[in-house]
């Protein structure tokens, strides 16, 4: 194939792909609305979801303002120094601009996939009233839009950045340049991220602890003030958060694998550096097929329905892989050694079936058929405590499985980039990217999936406060059960991901330096600033996870108290004479969840900043401030893998053990135990304390954990 037709044809499928997504967009927004009182419930939630997330975005544009000026000032007053001067020209405003562009794009995903969300919820409801089918086709056709505009909007960035700077002629800078793009993609992604968990989780604990516990009332019941602010909570964090979350994934691992890629220019030519951007493009393609092969029947388990689309995207998926690496992964004119592509194929298959493992490993630990969900049921017999102490084992335990797993997969994809190109120098490395690659083919219908979960959360909770028949109740209840299986298993997917691109993009990292400097560099934990470095970059872990929590539990408080006094000083609340202040308690979650997210993104941001430019002023030696960072990022990578899979699972099993009992298939001596006993209240108290591991501080270490690559990727001639 002629690389030059590649990048036309990796933005034309790009293209195609948002048009496909305006036309779900649009067959899912001309379905019926249901009835008024339906309308009522779903235009608060609309508004609410709607008010915060334009308040959100304006502080996070003046934010990225200011970051954007901080990077075009590094660069502008340091432009004639040898290390940034050797980046290419125009690097002053080419690195500002592709931060500005990654940091739109990441808006216009998070909104894009709250837009519909907030619409399709309503329509699945209504749907969910005469077929199962068609509000499951609805729910994850609404999803699609977010999946799709997600996955293309970061090709067309990435691609045309590429393309816009003369990367087919420039190759060697180009990749370097376009850095900022990942990093504008991750310091939204890591706001927004954080701002939606804060808010849902705040929401949903203020909601459950008074609501249920207290008051007895069950979920989504119309008598809670707080349940309009938790509706809302399931879009800005579960659809915004996480669409900005896995765009700017997408967008770093693409421009992390280019960079790699330089490197092999002797071996595969431009093919080498083109190659991530058509793997993905094809997974595009993929993904529309499977999204349109979704249908189930009325008695049929939804989740068998979904599950089919993933196996037809992953086999396409696969198929277009193995078309990218035959068509671009051969040798370039001028290479007299051999090329053997059934290796990198291979890599690529270790990717895709790691994504496979980690859905399995979470569907292990946060599914009630388990073991470790039924333990914390048990567990819930003797009350909130040992709840508790059942929950964090599990969540620690979590950890084992899915470690084994990437290392498996690092050494398996490592040695077959070996194998594939005879040994020369960062042909294994190569290899981890191609299973990077592999494993976010599927992305698009991963994150059509996540957004699923809210919508049929929404549904479920309009069907209830409407009043609905229990049939309906009943319909919607299988929908959103699936939902929060879904959720659980893109957690995993995420922090999957995230663990493989992490090594990818330390890698880049290491290259851009020795592109910059001549030399190559390690990371030596021997050397004291070093493993100081490494020290620091694990504590940013656990500081950063406890600022999210603490936010979640301090705005959580005051939904709690402002509960308590609607149902004190307007008893005809409980009674279903009158209605509560929704309104007040979407107010306090807004504002609480706006102000706790600036401390932590700060942090994160600024920490390995500081580390690089300081220690780099500790020896005259050797590059000591670019070695410190490489210690940041390798020790608080692996801190942040472990912690982000013991917040994720461990939470998940908590939710679904309370689920469980819920269900009604949870017994002790013979009887049924359910709803409103005092095993179902000591596992909401577990619930509540999983909330923020699970869609706070868990999540947004996916982010934090990418973002200190991208950082240091864009800030590298700093640290030197």
């Amino acid at each position: 194939m002629n690389v030059g037709a590649v990048l036309p044809l990796v933005l034309g499928i790009s293209l195609l792909s948002l048009l496909v997504a305006a036309l779900l967009a649009r067959h899912v927004l001309s379905a019926d609305t249901g009835r008024p009182e339906m309308r009522a419930i779903s235009d608060a939630i609309r508004e609410g979801a709607e008010a915060f997330l334009s308040r959100q975005y304006r502080t996070i544009a003046t934010l990225a303002v200011v970051a954007a000026l901080l990077i075009f000032g590094f660069y502008f007053v340091n432009r004639d120094v040898k290390n940034i001067a050797e980046m290419g020209a125009g690097v002053v405003w080419k690195i500002t601009l592709s931060f500005v562009t990654g940091a739109l794009c990441s808006l216009i995903a998070g909104y894009i996939g709250m837009y519909v969300s907030i619409r399709a919820n309503i329509r699945t409801a209504t749907a969910a009233m005469t077929s199962l089918n068609k509000a499951l086709q609805i729910s994850l056709r609404g999803g699609a839009v977010s999946g799709l505009s997600v996955v293309a909007m970061s090709l067309l960035g990435v691609g045309g950045l590429f393309y816009l700077f003369g990367g087919m002629q420039d190759y060697r800078h180009v990749p370097l340049q376009i850095v900022g793009f990942g990093f504008g993609a991750s310091f939204v992604a890591l706001f927004a991220q954080l701002g939606g968990g804060i808010y849902t989780k705040a929401a949903d604990v203020g909601a459950d602890l008074v609501g249920k516990v207290e008051a007895g009332i069950p979920e989504d019941d119309p008598r809670n003030p707080a349940v309009i602010a938790d509706l809302v909570g399931d879009n800005v964090g579960d659809c915004a958060g996480r669409g900005a979350d896995l765009f700017e994934s997408t967008a770093a691992e693409n421009v992390g694998a280019m960079i790699l890629g330089i490197a092999l220019y002797p071996v595969f030519g431009m093919g080498g550096i083109l190659f991530p951007l058509l793997a993905r493009a094809f997974g595009l393609i993929a993904t529309m097929v499977g999204v349109f092969s979704v249908r189930c029947r009325e008695d049929e388990d939804p989740m068998r329905a979904l599950n089919r689309g993933y196996l037809v995207t992953t086999v396409l998926a696969m198929l277009g892989f193995a078309a990218a690496v035959y068509l671009l992964l051969k040798p370039a004119a001028g290479f007299g050694g051999e090329v053997r592509q059934g290796y990198l194929l291979a890599a690529g298959i270790i990717g895709i079936l790691t994504a496979f493992a980690f859905v399995l490993i979470t569907q292990y630990y946060t599914e009630y058929r388990y073991r470790p969900v039924r333990s914390i049921a048990e567990a819930s017999r003797t009350g909130p405590a040992t709840n508790i102490i059942s929950g964090l084992a599990v969540g620690f335990e979590c950890t084992g499985l899915p470690v084994l797993t990437v290392s498996a997969a690092l050494m398996g994809s490592y040695w077959c980039g070996k194998m594939a190109l005879g040994g020369i120098p960062g042909s294994g490395l190569y290899g981890t990217a191609i299973a990077t690659m592999g494993m976010l083919a599927p992305c698009a219908y991963i994150l059509a999936m996540d957004t699923f979960g809210p919508i049929t959360d929404n549904a479920g909770g309009i069907i209830e406060m409407s009043k609905q028949p229990e049939a309906i109740r009943q319909k919607t209840d299988r929908l959103d059960a699936v939902g929060n299986t879904t959720k659980a298993l893109t957690k995993g997917y995420a922090i999957g991901s995230a663990a493989l691109a992490a090594f990818l993009l330390f890698r880049a990292y290491l290259d851009e330096v020795t592109k910059i400097t001549g030399s190559e560099i390690g990371v030596d934990l021997t050397r004291v600033p070093v493993f100081v470095g490494g020290l620091l970059g694990a504590t940013l872990v656990f500081v950063f996870s406890s600022m999210a929590i603490k936010a979640v539990g301090r705005t959580a408080q005051v939904v709690i108290a402002e509960v308590r006094r609607q149902f004190r000083e307007n008893p005809q609340i409980m009674q279903g004479t009158a209605k509560p202040d929704y309104a007040r308690c979407v107010d306090i979650v807004t504002v609480g969840a706006l102000k706790a997210m600036v401390a932590p993104g700060l942090l994160a941001v600024l920490t390995p900043v500081a580390i690089g430019f300081l220690f780099k002023y500790l020896s005259p030696y050797g590059h000591l401030g670019a070695e410190s960072v490489a210690g940041v990022l390798m020790v608080g990578t692996i801190a942040g893998i472990l912690m982000a899979t013991v917040m994720n699972n461990g939470g998940g099993a908590w939710d679904n053990a309370k689920k469980y009992i819920e269900s009604g298939l949870f017994m002790v001596d013979g009887q049924v135990v359910g709803k409103r006993s005092e095993p179902h209240k000591a596992a909401v108290v577990g619930d509540t304390v999983g909330d923020p591991f699970k869609d706070t501080a868990g999540p947004s270490l996916h982010v934090l954990i990418k973002l200190l690559s991208t950082i240091t990727l864009v800030l590298a001639p700093l640290f030197i």
